[in-house]
C-alpha cells in the first residue's frame, strides 16, 4: 500500500511553483525566439521547392581538415610544433587532400610550423595546403610570405557578415560588410599574382556567420568575391558557408544551402564547401543534407573538435559514408592509431561512446542485443555484411570481435555462451547456457561490476569442471557386451565421498553402461535412480586457451524416486582429450550438481 495515498495522488498534479519542490518551474521561454519566425527562405523562380529530400549522397565530398587551425585555436593547451607534425603526418597518411594548417599573420608557432613543413618537402604533391587570413593588408602579405615556395595553397579569406555581428559587434551597414570582402579580395588577388608566382592558388571565402546571413546578401557578398577573384570553371572559387553557430534544425541548413546553389549565377565555377558546427548536436546531420542539398565539400574535425561544442566530426562523416558502400576517399583502417594521435596532440578523450570510435561502441552487454549479434556472426556470409547491432565490421577499422560482448547484470546466455566459445573454444547447448547465466548473474549481481571473460570461465569451471563432490571418476575400462543386444560392458572405480568403489554396467555404449552402473551400485537400492537426457559432445573451438584438441560433453541428468521426477534436472560437463572420458565427466559433473542444489534425496543414504 502507498505510505499515504493523499501524498501519492498530490505528488501526480505536481505543477509549476509547486510547495513540495519536486519540480524546478518554468524554463524562460520568453527570452528566446524560433529561428524561422525572422528568418525566411523564400521560394522563387529559381528555387521553386526544395528537391535535396529526395537526394542520395552517392559520392564522397572534397574533404578539408581543420585540425591544425580551427581545432587548435580551441585547445585548452594548443599544439606545440612536435603535436603539430605528428597531427599533420597522420592526415597525410589517411589520405586528406586539403588541411589547413594554421594562421600564419596571428601566430610565429604557426608561421614557423608552415615553413618548416614547405622548407623540408613533407607537403606531397598532391595535396594542398590551406592558411587563415583576415582582410588586412599585413596580415595577407604575412600570410603569403608563410606559404611561398609550396606548390598547392588555399588562400582563405573571411569576414562576419550577420544580421547580428553587423548591428552588435561592428555596427555597419551591408554595404560596409560587402566593401570589406571585396577589398580584401582584390588585395589577396593583387598579392598572390605577384608573390605567388608557379603557385597552384586557391581562393576560399567564408562569409562567416552565413546562417545568421540573409540568404540575398550572403549571395551578393559572394558573387562579389567571386567576380574580383575572376572565378571560372578552371579556376574555382572555394565559397565557404559555415554554420559558425547551429541556429535551427539540419534541415534549414539543408534549405540555405540549396537556395545558394540555385542562386549562384556561376555554379560551375565555385565550388560550395561546409563547415558546421555543433552547438544543437545535429552537426553530423547538417553536413549530409546540406551534401544531398548540393554542396561539394565539407571541413570539419577529427572527432569534432573545435569552438564551444565543435566542428563537425570528419571521422564519423567517412565512416557513414563507408557504411553505406560508399568509398570514404579516406582510410581509418587502424582507428585506433587515429585515436591515439588525436588525444595524445589535443590532450581531448574520445568519449567511450562516441559514434564509430568509442571503446564501448561495438560493445553489447544487453542479454538479447548478445544473443543477436553471436547469432548474426554465426550466420554471417561472405559479401555483404549484416550482423545485428553492428552497422560496421569492426575488423575493418582495425577492432578486434573480442571486445564486442562484455557481461555485467544486464547481459543474458547469449553474451556470457559467445565469451566462453570465442576466449575459450567451449560450445553449450542452449538450455545449458541458460542454466549457466544464471550463475554468473549472480556474480554480477553481488558486484554490481562488469565481469572479464576470465572470471566466466572460472565461474565456469567451479560450476561444472572443479566439482568432485561426492562423486569423482578414477578409470575405468571397456570390454565386447555379454550379448548380441549388449554392445559395451565398463567396469570404472569411482570415489564416493572418502571411499574409492568399483562399479560395472552394460548398455548399448560406454555411457549407458556407466549410467546403468551408477544406479544399479548407488541408487537403486535405496529405491532411487537417475535418467540421463540431452547429450551431446562437440570438439572444443579453437581459440586463444587452447594447447591440444579436446571434447566438450555436455549432458542433463534427472534425478528420480520410486518413477517420479524429483528435483530439477541438471546439466554437467566434462572436458577430455577423450571423448569417452569427457562424457563420463560430464555424467559425474551434472549428479554432483544435483547433490549440491540439495531439492533431491538422491545422495542422501550415501556415506
Amino acid at each position: 500500500m502507498p505510505e499515504n495515498e493523499e501524498l501519492v495522488a498530490k505528488r501526480r498534479k505536481l505543477g509549476p511553483g509547486s510547495e513540495t519542490g519536486l519540480r524546478g518551474g518554468k524554463m524562460p521561454i520568453d527570452k528566446y525566439r524560433n529561428f524561422t519566425s525572422w528568418y525566411p527562405i523564400p521560394f522563387d523562380e529559381k528555387w521553386p521547392t526544395r528537391t535535396w529530400p529526395s537526394k542520395k549522397i552517392e559520392k564522397a565530398p572534397r574533404w578539408c581538415s581543420v585540425d591544425l587551425r580551427d581545432g587548435n585555436q580551441a585547445l585548452i593547451n594548443p599544439m606545440n610544433h612536435e603535436k603539430k607534425l605528428r597531427l599533420f603526418m597522420h592526415l597525410i597518411k589517411i589520405g586528406y587532400k586539403e588541411i589547413e594548417v594554421g594562421f600564419p599573420a596571428a601566430s610565429q608557432t604557426d608561421f614557423d610550423f608552415i615553413r618548416h613543413i614547405i622548407d623540408n618537402g613533407l607537403v606531397p604533391d598532391d595535396v594542398y595546403v590551406q592558411v587563415l587570413t583576415q582582410a588586412r593588408e599585413p596580415l595577407i602579405k604575412r600570410t603569403i610570405e608563410g606559404v611561398r615556395g609550396a606548390k598547392n595553397v588555399v588562400l582563405h579569406i573571411y569576414n562576419s557578415t550577420s544580421e547580428l555581428q553587423r548591428r552588435v559587434v561592428f555596427k555597419a551597414e551591408r554595404d560596409d560588410i560587402k566593401k570589406m570582402a571585396v577589398e580584401g579580395t582584390k588585395l589577396l588577388k593583387e598579392l598572390a599574382e605577384k608573390e605567388l608566382k608557379g603557385v597552384n592558388v586557391r581562393l576560399e571565402y567564408s562569409p562567416e556567420s552565413f546562417t545568421g546571413t540573409e540568404l540575398d546578401f550572403a549571395l551578393e557578398v559572394c558573387e562579389a568575391v567571386c567576380d574580383v577573384w575572376g572565378a571560372t570553371p578552371q579556376n574555382q572559387v572555394i565559397l565557404n558557408l559555415p554554420s559558425t553557430v547551429e541556429m535551427a534544425t539540419p534541415n534549414i541548413y539543408a534549405d540555405q544551402i540549396e537556395w545558394m546553389c540555385a542562386h549562384i549565377s556561376r555554379r560551375d565555377s565555385v565550388c560550395i564547401s561546409l563547415h558546421p558546427h555543433n552547438d544543437r548536436g545535429t552537426g553530423i546531420a547538417a553536413a549530409e543534407l546540406a551534401l544531398m542539398a548540393g554542396a561539394d565539400r565539407v571541413e570539419g574535425c577529427l572527432f569534432g573538435n573545435g569552438e564551444r561544442t565543435g566542428n563537425v566530426c570528419l571521422v564519423t562523416l567517412a565512416l557513414n559514408l563507408f557504411t553505406q558502400g560508399i568509398d570514404p576517399e579516406v582510410v581509418y583502417n587502424e582507428l585506433d592509431e587515429t585515436i591515439e594521435i588525436a588525444e595524445f596532440c589535443t590532450e581531448l578523450k574520445v568519449p567511450e561512446r562516441y559514434p564509430w570510435a568509442g571503446s564501448l561502441v561495438y560493445t553489447a552487454f544487453s542479454g538479447s542485443h548478445q544473443d543477436a549479434i553471436k547469432k548474426g556472426l554465426e550466420a554471417l556470409g561472405d559479401k555483404v555484411w549484416e550482423v545485428p547491432y553492428l552497422p560496421i565490421d569492426p575488423h575493418d577499422i582495425g577492432r578486434q570481435y573480442e571486445a564486442i560482448i562484455r557481461v555485467n547484470s544486464q547481459s543474458g546466455k547469449g553474451g556470457i555462451a559467445y565469451l566462453l566459445e570465442t576466449e575459450y573454444g567451449i560450445a553449450m547447448p542452449k538450455d545449458c547456457q541458460a542454466e549457466f547465466s544464471q550463475v554468473v548473474q549472480k556474480i554480477t549481481d553481488a558486484s554490481g561490476k562488469e565481469v572479464s571473460p576470465k572470471e566466466i570461465y572460472d565461474a565456469f569451471n567451479s560450476c561444472f569442471i572443479d566439482l568432485k563432490e561426492p562423486l569423482s571418476l578414477i578409470d575405468y575400462e571397456m570390454s565386447k557386451g555379454s550379448s548380441g543386444d549388449i554392445e559395451v560392458s565398463l567396469k570404472a572405480h569411482i570415489r564416493v565421498g572418502i571411499e574409492d568403489i568399483e562399479i560395472t554396467g552394460e548398455g548399448n555404449g560406454p555411457v549407458s553402461a556407466f549410467v546403468s552402473g551408477l544406479n544399479k551400485k548407488l541408487f537403486a537400492p535405496h529405491m532411487m535412480h537417475f535418467e540421463l537426457s540431452d547429450y551431446s559432445s562437440v570438439a572444443r573451438a579453437q581459440c586463444k586457451q587452447l594447447q591440444s584438441s579436446e571434447a566438450v560433453a555436455t549432458v542433463r541428468c534427472q534425478a528420480m524416486n520410486c518413477g517420479k521426477k524429483q528435483g530439477g534436472r541438471r546439466f554437467g560437463i566434462g572436458i577430455h582429450r577423450n571423448t569417452t572420458t569427457a562424457v563420463l565427466q560430464a555424467v559425474m559433473s551434472a549428479l554432483n550438481r544435483i547433490g549440491s542444489a540439495g531439492d533431491s534425496k538422491l545422495f542422501s543414504k550415501l556415506k
